[in-house]
């Protein structure tokens, strides 16, 4: 596995040079006006002088904070004027959606012509439970299916482990064999329905399961349409659930990008995911940093396994958190797209302009949901998802009003929903497209964001890469220093949280959540057992020795070997334990 290493900060180092080159045209071009006449910027500069004393005695008996900010730190001043953003040159940094650099969006007419998918995250208890709630959200108007999978399952374990006691199917649905995916997609056509999988660690071996599946419905590979999110490196950097080492993923993945390439062009193999990043802590800087550079990573990994950019990278996707800082949530999104499609094409030589479009999807932040007064959290939510929406998404979660207390009902889930179909046939939102481009405030946040963002690339790339970073410990470090920050400022009051800290109702009573049902450990274990009892168990110890030998041999493509140790009916325990001993599993630094 050291190539991938090798490959990578070879990478890195040649890109050292160009974030440097970039922050310093950043900082050259302010003083250019392509869009205003200096005469024009004069007499306003005088004009915006007058006011400021006015504004200045007005505010002297002071103001409702001492310092307003942003979530990245951004001080907000109290007016912005074209004097905020006279450097803006209309064609380069904005242009038209659909066209490079992508800033307004993606796509010609957006939300026009067909509006995002709407992909409620479900998924709990056994795989009978979570068929069911998704037949409910297709009935009632969801367009996309995205699979939650227990703790066990994301670490690579069957409920039958000791570890996995008090979590099998409580944060998602509990997967051990391909028996389990046949159920949960049962009477679910594949061929006509989206499937997104929030799965990173066993991603290879889901996909393989889904992949199975679909042929015994009949619906070959190459007509799979959806979803893996496959992003370890935000695995390391936050949410935690690893089983190999780092360069061992990386190898997967770039296997499972080949694979993909050649035998499923409707599938995005990998989702490029700020959302843990940013509900671990992060600013909304720091969310847009690191996952734009675990992107590019990803980059670098294709690349450098004998791949051109535009064979693998229009097929990319990201996954972005949307949380309660309106303003600053949209000039994100819009920062996202103009740099991705920015370094794409400069960097890396991307000509098809599909390589550069950075299709996103978004969930509402778990993190600002609050378990005090939790009907709160449906103005929360759809604060966040307007933001997501004006931000150009492409797919959106929203979240249930009761998910600080469990995984949601359905009558919260359908609220969720709603929310999103109110947004979209009443608002008049996704009537024209990037309505707030040319706001003075959002397109001075929008480049501060992306001189914010190109700073810490510059840095990543002193350290020799996102992956000598992540082993150094210096996103995570990021992350906890401003988590920190934000857990004292609520603490002392600076910050409201409105329920929590303020306006807050003495002896409140808690609500009617979901209860997984404790019988499910048993359904599970018991249906573990009898595929183990009627399976071929000859067959499988065939399939994971030859998969044992792909491991050992960097040369060979292992996804082929991941889907017949999953025909053979191998538990996904076992698939990841040949893993686990070949390649041996990882510790991270010290961060504290």
């Amino acid at each position: 596995m050291v190539g991938i290493s090798e490959r990578l900060s070879e990478f890195s180092a040649r890109r050292l040079p160009y974030w440097r080159d970039k922050l310093e045209a950043l900082s050259k071009r302010r003083q250019a006006s392509p869009m205003y006449r200096a005469d024009f910027l004069e007499r306003l500069e005088q004009s915006f002088k007058d006011w400021s004393r006015r504004y200045a005695e007005a505010a002297a008996t002071g103001e409702r904070k001492a310092f307003f900010k942003t979530t990245s730190g951004f001080e907000v001043k109290p007016l912005y004027t074209p004097l905020d953003v006279k450097w803006l040159d209309y064609e380069s940094d904005l242009g038209f959606s659909g066209q490079y650099p992508f800033t307004r969006g993606v796509y010609t007419t957006m939300y026009r012509g067909k509006l995002w998918t709407m992909r409620q995250f479900a998924g709990f208890g056994t795989p009978e439970d979570t068929n069911r709630r998704f037949r409910f959200l297709l009935e009632h108007g969801e367009t996309g299916l995205s699979i939650a999978f227990d703790t066990p399952t994301l670490y690579g374990y069957d409920p039958d482990n000791p570890r996995c006691e008090g979590e099998v199917g409580k944060c998602g649905v509990s997967v051990a064999t391909v028996r389990d995916m046949e159920i949960i997609f049962d009477g679910i056509p594949l061929d006509k329905v989206s499937v997104s999988m929030t799965i990173n660690a066993p991603a290879a071996v889901l996909l393989a399961m889904l992949i199975v599946v679909a042929e015994k419905q009949g619906v070959p590979m190459r007509l799979l349409r959806g979803t893996t999110q496959t992003d370890i490196l935000k695995e390391f950097i936050a949410q935690k659930e690893w089983a190999f080492t780092p360069e061992a993923h990386l190898r997967i993945i770039r296997d499972m990008m080949e694979f993909c390439t050649q035998n499923m062009p409707y599938w995005h193999y990998i989702s490029i995911s700020g959302y843990h990043i940013r509900e671990a802590g992060a600013t909304a800087l720091q969310e847009l940093a690191f996952t734009l550079m675990d992107g590019f990573t990803y980059v670098d990994l294709g690349v450098s396994s004998g791949m051109s950019v535009d064979q693998f990278a229009p097929r990319f996707s990201f996954f972005f958190n949307s949380t309660i800082n309106f303003f600053e949530e949209i000039a994100k999104f819009r920062a996202a797209r103009k740099i991705w499609a920015t370094v794409l094409k400069e960097f890396y030589g991307a000509k098809d302009p599909r390589s550069m479009t950075l299709r996103f999807h978004t969930q509402t932040s778990g993190a600002s949901l609050t378990w005090q007064q939790p009907l709160n959290n449906i103005v929360r939510t759809t604060i966040e998802a307007l933001a997501a929406v004006l931000g150009g998404t492409q797919s959106l979660h929203t979240n249930s009003y009761d998910e600080a207390w469990a995984l949601p009902t359905e009558e919260a889930v359908l609220v969720a929903l709603r929310t999103q179909q109110i947004i979209a046939e009443e608002t008049g939102v996704a009537d024209t497209i990037d309505p707030l481009a040319g706001s003075y405030y959002v397109e001075w946040l929008t480049e501060q964001l992306v001189e914010g963002a190109l700073k810490y690339f510059e840095r990543i790339d002193e350290l020799g890469g996102m992956l000598e970073a992540i082993k150094a410990g210096y996103p995570q470090r990021e992350i906890h220093e401003s988590a920190y920050r934000t857990q004292l400022a609520f603490e002392r009051g600076e910050e409201v949280l409105v329920g929590v800290n303020k306006y807050t109702i003495p002896d409140e009573k808690p609500i009617r959540y979901l209860v997984v049902d404790e019988k499910v450990v048993k359904q599970q274990v018991e249906r573990l057992q009898q595929v183990k009892r009627e399976r071929d168990n000859e067959k499988v110890r065939k399939a994971l020795e030859n998969l044992r030998r792909a491991f050992e041999d960097e040369s060979v493509n292992v996804m082929p070997y991941i889907i017949e140790a999953v025909k053979s009916y191998a538990t996904l325990e076992e698939i990841m334990n040949v893993g686990r001993e070949v390649f041996g599993t990882w510790s991270e630094p010290v961060i504290i």
